[in-house]
């Protein structure tokens, strides 16, 4: 794929408007094949201690930490956390994840070297320095660092400090992602949120100083009272200080799997046809301003790793959304945490309390999760292609999986109505998404997801 081919101007909004109440169903973000959904208790404590046990020693893995805490709770958020305003919680909980990484060391033939450790949340950057120091102090004994280590963290702005900063950069911090969303009073208000672009400014320029070499910056379009310019105003005030990335993610009202949400008023969110013109009209500012747009929703500069591994046809797909990771294995440890293994998915137990009994008992907090079959690595291959090059060779994907792209016969029937709309283009074997088609590539995977229903109502809306 060329660069002019991934910088060239968007497609009209309007013919893709005339679409939106055909294709914008609820799907699944595809952040795994299968997703979530399908996990089942049925993959329990001792599946994963089996499957851990048959990694080869020695084969880098990815490192995934949860850290469930907040200095507040935004109204929107999506993510396992809770706001705390005391210390305790949190110092017991680094107690316990550290005594989580001794019981998956334990489970495993050998070491394996961690070739990248992400925090997540939640705020990792409600950890003391001492409490990061702990962490990484226990990481380096069992699981060494492999060459070339990359540290990602996602931070709260309002909560960052330099001196925070700074104790992460010298355990390695190289990457790093402040949440934003939006900067227009009247919508952080109405998400309980209050970041100003000073916050912004102040903690790019101390991760930059420590030596970050990557910031990417969320955003959001889709909240309650937020309108197109209030999506472009927070836009040109963050291209300001030029982020490496920004990823604009849509906003996923769940009230049903999220409790706080209900506290958003749903007659203020946009509708589809809006949300659609503040996310078209974004992409259209990034792109002016120089940036690559990569899948359904991150944009990166030129000379970014990501950009190089979209032309690559290298760049992944995992529960941190899209990534230039190339282990096969990530072990996610911490309340809810997800891990992918070669043999299937794992999930730690959600409920906090629950999570810190099974580690304190000394039992692997793995509650459910769902092993890989032959079909699954197939259509999951399909599905990753899909979401991040927008295009998929059916007859290469299928060769690699000892398979026939003629068994896809239903899925392309159920691909016309895309081609005849203008979404995808099919040529022999390759299924395109035209640019036009990119905000709904959720529902054109959806096409070859075998456990896909629309009617059971789980997921997001596509836009």
């Amino acid at each position: 794929m060329m660069l002019d081919d991934l910088r060239r101007p968007l497609a009209p909004a309007r013919p893709l408007a005339d679409l939106i109440d055909k294709y914008d169903g609820r799907a699944p973000r595809y952040t795994s094949y299968p997703t979530a959904v399908q996990f089942t208790p049925q993959v329990d404590a001792a599946t994963y201690a089996g499957w851990l046990a048959a990694l080869p020693e020695g084969e880098p893995v990815s490192l995934y930490l949860h850290i469930p805490f907040c200095a507040r709770l935004c109204w929107y958020c999506g993510c396992n956390t809770r706001a705390v305003n005391r210390r305790e919680p949190i110092s017991e909980y680094v107690k316990l994840l550290i005594k989580e990484f001794g019981l998956v060391r334990g489970a495993l033939q050998g070491p394996l070297p961690a070739a990248a450790v992400h925090l997540g949340g939640g705020t990792p950057n409600m950890l003391t320095p001492e409490e990061m120091d702990a962490l990484f102090d226990a990481l380096a004994v069992h699981f060494p660092s492999a060459e070339g280590l990359e540290v990602a963290a996602e931070l709260d702005p309002a909560v960052l400090t330099r001196d925070w900063v700074q104790a992460a950069a010298r355990r390695g911090l190289n990457r790093a992602s402040l949440g934003v969303q939006s900067l227009s009073p009247h919508v952080q208000r109405a998400v309980n949120r209050d970041d100003t672009i000073e916050q912004i400014r102040d903690g790019m320029a101390w991760l930059r100083e420590a030596g970050v070499a990557s910031i990417n910056l969320d955003l959001m379009y889709g909240l309650p009272n937020q309108t197109t310019e209030d999506t472009l105003e927070t836009l040109d005030q963050v291209l300001r200080l030029r982020p490496d990335r920004v990823a604009l993610f849509g906003y996923a009202h769940v009230p049903w799997m999220k409790t706080h949400q209900k506290l958003i008023r749903e007659a203020e969110l946009p509708g589809p046809h809006e949300r659609l013109d503040q996310s078209e009209a974004a992409a259209a500012r990034l792109i002016e301003a120089g940036y690559v747009r990569i899948g359904l929703d991150h944009f990166a500069l030129e000379g970014d790793s990501m950009t190089a591994a979209l032309r690559a046809g290298t760049l992944h797909r995992n529960f941190q959304g899209y990534t230039t990771d190339e282990a096969s294995t990530l072990i996610g440890m911490g309340a809810s945490a997800i891990g992918a293994l070669p043999q299937g998915f794992v999930q730690n137990q959600s409920q906090e309390l629950a999570w810190r009994a099974a580690v304190s008992e000394g039992r692997l907090p793995v509650v459910r999760g769902v092993p890989l079959t032959a079909d699954d690595r197939y259509r999951a291959e399909i599905i990753e292609r899909l979401m991040c090059d927008l295009e998929v060779d059916l007859a290469a994907v299928s060769a690699r999986h000892d398979r026939s792209a003629a068994e896809l016969g239903p899925e392309r029937d159920r691909l016309r109505d895309f081609e005849a709309d203008g979404l995808v283009e099919i040529a022999g074997d390759t299924i395109r998404v035209t640019e036009q088609g990119r905000l709904l590539v959720r529902s054109v995977s959806a096409v070859f997801d075998a456990y896909f229903s629309v009617a059971a109502g789980r997921h997001s809306k596509a836009i």
